[in-house]
Order: C-alpha cells, then structure tokens, then sequence
C-alpha cells in the first residue's frame, strides 16, 4: 500500500470543521487537480462555484435541507453539470445545424464529468489535511439553489461539497464485500444480493456500537425504506425545463 491508496483508504466525510481558512492557493490546486480528471471526449462539461459568502451559505444550507456544515465550512463548492459553455462557445460553427446538446447522452456526459472532476478534488483536499462531505441536498430545491448562484440554461447543480480542516475524527462506515461489487467476465446476480447478507451483518455490528446498542437496522432494510419514499421527483422536469435531456 503506497500513499496514495493509504489516503483513499482512510476517507471519511467531515461534517464539522475548524475555524481555520483555506488559502486561495490551496482552493486553486483542488480545482487544478480536478481539471487534470478524465473527461468524455475532452468536452470538460463541467463548472463549480465557490460560495464564501457568509449570507449565501446560509441560504444554501437552509435550501439543502438545513444542514448547517454548508454554513459553518469555509468554502462550499457547488459542481455544476455544464453544457451552456459547450453550446455558446460552437455557436460560430454550428449556425444553420441541428446540434444535440440536449440529448440524454450529453446529460450523462455532463454529470460523470462533473463527478469525476469533484473526487479528484476531494483527493487533493484530503491530501493538503483539509476534510470534505458530498451534499446532494443542493437538489432539495434545485430551482432555488439555480437562481441562487445564476445558473444559465442547460447548467445544473449536480452537488455540493463542504471543504475545511476538520474539527472531528468520525469513524470510517464498512463498504459492501469486494465480492459484491467486483464480478468476473459477467454479472453474477447471484453473488451481488449473498454478499448483501454479509454486509447486513457488518452494519448491524457497526450501527449497534456506533449507537450504543440505539440502532441495529440492516442495511437492506434501510435502503428498502429509501427505495419506498418518493426523493426530489421534481428533477426530470427541472432538468427538461433546463434545457436537458429533450433529445
């Protein structure tokens, strides 16, 4: 195990954070190494803003469900699905044609460019000390997180991340068994859901000491319960209403 694996290995979501600031340098060299991601096709259909600004991350935290590390982070960084740079940058060469930035694979593009670009960020945050946690609270209310940060057409905020120095040591949350996630040649249904009865015993074991012995629930049954909840069923219309996926 070199660094590098030792740091990925060692990840944990901080969600409470010093009162010590980032520098501006430290805050570039996320966003440089987050550049250096891979990218569909180079079309790096992605944009973030970093939000400083005392009031604004308090209206953010407020819209992604009040959760109050967006307003206590010092910088919180908003990862943008973007595909309006694409479209107004062509629009010289693209006069007269049909185009498909709004097609359902330019959606996907985007959005796994904006991901990609954000974990090689929290890569590098983590290894300058700093801490992050992933918010995809920021789609609570998307409409107000847009017109918040003025996002033009065919840009989207696919998540927020909390960034700092932490102020706690969380314990690490186990991962589902290798076996169920790493299948060889084909997809071996079978194994997947076994494996899931190994690893609702992990968290079971995890959740009781976490708690106190206060929860025990497996984790099949937690996510049964997501799965029975309708969850921000106002984005397919969002998104069509941004311009995206009409193709």
């Amino acid at each position: 195990m070199n660094e590098t694996i030792s740091l990925l290995m060692n990840h944990r979501s901080i969600r409470k954070y010093s009162a010590q600031q980032l520098t501006e340098e430290q805050l570039q060299t996320m966003i440089a190494a987050a550049q250096m991601a891979s990218t569909s096709s180079n079309v790096q259909a992605y944009s973030v803003i970093a939000v400083t600004d005392p009031a604004k991350k308090q209206q953010l935290a407020q819209l992604a469900g009040n959760q109050a590390y967006i307003e206590e982070c010092p910088v919180f960084l908003v990862w943008c699905a973007d595909l309006y740079r694409l479209k107004a940058s062509t629009a010289a060469y693209t006069e007269g044609k049909e185009t498909y930035e709004d097609s359902t694979e330019n959606f996907l593009v985007a959005s796994m460019d904006a991901a990609l670009a954000a974990q090689n960020a929290a890569v590098a945050a983590e290894s300058m000390g700093l801490g992050i946690v992933y918010i995809g609270g920021v789609r609570n209310q998307i409409a107000q997180v847009s017109r918040l940060l003025e996002l033009p057409e065919l840009v989207y905020p696919v998540f927020g991340m909390c960034v700092g120095y932490p102020d706690q040591q969380p314990g690490q949350r186990p991962r589902l068994p290798q076996e169920a996630v790493l299948h060889r040649d084909a997809y071996d249904a079978a194994k997947t859901v076994e494996q899931v009865k190994r690893y609702d015993e992990t968290m079971v074991a995890y959740l009781r000491e976490r708690t106190g012995g206060e929860k025990s629930t497996p984790w099949s049954e937690i996510m049964a319960d997501r799965l029975a909840k309708p969850t921000r069923m106002h984005m397919k219309s969002f998104l069509e209403g941004k311009g995206f996926m009409r193709k």
